[in-house]
């Protein structure tokens, strides 16, 4: 179970100001409207979510990193949980036209938005309820989802991920998580769907408790 980071690279791009999301909007209601996973999360106010979620590309070294790592060739298949609008899925078509690509999420809103060039693959169902054979996919991926989810969502969620995974340990992972203090709070100010608030140790444990067997990264909010 090895920790393995493709993301923070991007993550670090965006600028956040922590103090405003709790001083100057009403978390309440913002975090309210965040989890409807709606049009005001992905296109709406920055307070709701992403601001609008566009496509600009910059996915694609991501894609490039895990086809490198994993040795994804045409004829292999892959799943995205929590795939959003698709848009690393749509990178790893581009990179690997034969590739076989399914995606999963519960936005209606971001999988009807989705790159079209990659919307016939996408289905909407939840992390604890993947609608797939088991042993179907050559890698599963999860980004930016697991933390979403209820502790005994989470549980269920790894249990269905390893199920549809040819090889348990062909998966990875990556949550927001806190290494000190202040990454905690800054975490508590701009996380709005958050249900699974915990520290890489605890991250770790519950890997190991709920028999995870991938690989996992996190983003830190510092």
């Amino acid at each position: 179970m090895p920790l393995i980071d493709f993301v923070s690279v991007l993550h670090k791009k965006t600028v956040r100001d922590y103090k405003e999301r709790v001083c100057v909007h009403d978390k309440i209601e913002c975090a309210t409207v965040a989890k409807r996973y709606g049009r005001d999360y992905w296109d709406g106010d920055r307070s709701h979510g992403y601001g609008g979620y566009r496509y600009d590309g910059r996915w694609e070294p991501v894609a490039r990193a895990m086809i490198e790592h994993y040795g994804l060739r045409d004829g292999m298949s892959l799943l995205d949980v929590g795939c959003g609008k698709a848009h690393l899925l749509h990178e790893f078509k581009k990179l690997l036209p034969g590739l076989e690509v399914r995606g999963v999420d519960i936005s209606r809103w971001g999988l009807d938005t989705a790159k079209e060039e990659v919307r016939p693959f996408l289905t909407e169902a939840p992390a604890q309820e993947l609608p797939f054979a088991d042993n179907s996919f050559d890698l599963v991926i999860s980004l930016a989802t697991f933390h979403n989810l209820k502790v005994f969502e989470l549980k269920r969620a790894i249990d269905e991920l390893n199920r549809v995974a040819k090889d348990p340990a062909r998966s990875y992972v990556m949550l927001e998580s806190y290494r000190n203090e202040a990454e905690r709070v800054n975490l508590m100010f701009w996380q709005l769907t958050c249900e699974s608030f915990y520290s890489v140790e605890e991250w770790e444990w519950l890997y190991a408790h709920f028999g995870f067997k991938g690989d996992y990264s996190f983003i830190f909010f510092e």
